[in-house]
Parts: structure tokens; sequence; C-alpha cells
């Protein structure tokens, strides 16, 4: 087993903390940024940063799919979302850049071993840096 993680960055024309306020918003925000990837968005408790804890399922392929009970922590310029499903973890990092503020989403797990896990290190992140630059287009346009 190996650790496989995905990144990708935007930057976007808007100032850190509103952009933080906007990745922070489980409620109203987060569930208009998603791409088709994620069906059935479900807000559990909270809506707004810390302590928020929303679920989603993750399609990935068509044969694919991740249920995700992800609860959130804010801290500091980073919101992490860790899902109580599985070893994923996906940090959204937000620092001053120009005028505006450079976004930066991350999501890790512990992938599979064997030949299995080398096919999953190896094309698993291609697909979700895809599906990160959707949300991440999603993100740029809502705040444009």
């Amino acid at each position: 087993m190996g650790q496989v993680s995905a990144s990708s960055s935007v930057t976007v024309d808007a100032a850190p903390q509103a952009v933080l306020a906007a990745l922070s918003d489980y409620e109203t925000v987060r569930p208009r940024i998603l791409s088709e990837h994620y069906r059935d968005y479900r807000l559990v408790s909270g809506g707004h940063g810390d302590g928020t804890v929303a679920e989603w399922t993750l399609q990935a392929t068509s044969k694919r799919s991740r249920n995700v009970t992800a609860t959130v922590a804010v801290a500091g310029n980073t919101i992490t979302e860790t899902d109580g499903n599985s070893s994923m973890v996906t940090r959204w990092t937000v620092v001053p850049s120009g005028s505006g503020s450079e976004v930066t989403t991350k999501t890790e797990w512990t992938g599979a071993g064997g030949i299995g896990g080398f096919f999953e290190k190896t094309f698993a992140p291609l697909g979700l840096k895809k599906i990160q630059a959707e949300v991440l287009a999603n993100l740029s346009n809502t705040l444009a």
C-alpha cells in the first residue's frame, strides 16, 4: 500500500478571506461549485466552517465511486475535509497571489497494494485532477 495524491491549483480574482468564506460555506456555495462527479450531496450538520459534516458520493469513473462523509476542520488558511469512511483527506489552501488568491486542493489516501495499487497510484490522480480542475473553475466563476 502506498500514498496516492492529486493536487490542482487556480488563481482567482478575490481576496483570500472571501475565498475561504466561500469554500467554508457547505450550505450554499459548496453544492453550487461541485462538478457532476459529486452525487447525492447532503449537509449533515453545521454548514459553515469548522465542525461541518457533509456527505456525497464521488463518482470518479463510471465504475468507481466512493461514499464520503467529510468532517471539516478550518485552521488559518486551510480547510481540511477528513473522510470518516476511508483514509481520504482533502485540503484546500488559500494564499494571496497578486491582487487575488491562489487556491490549491490536494487529496490524499492510502492506496491498495500489489498490481492494483500500482494502477491506482498511476491513474487515479489523473482522473481526480480533472475533477479538481472542474471544481476550481466553478469556484472561480462563482467568485467572479
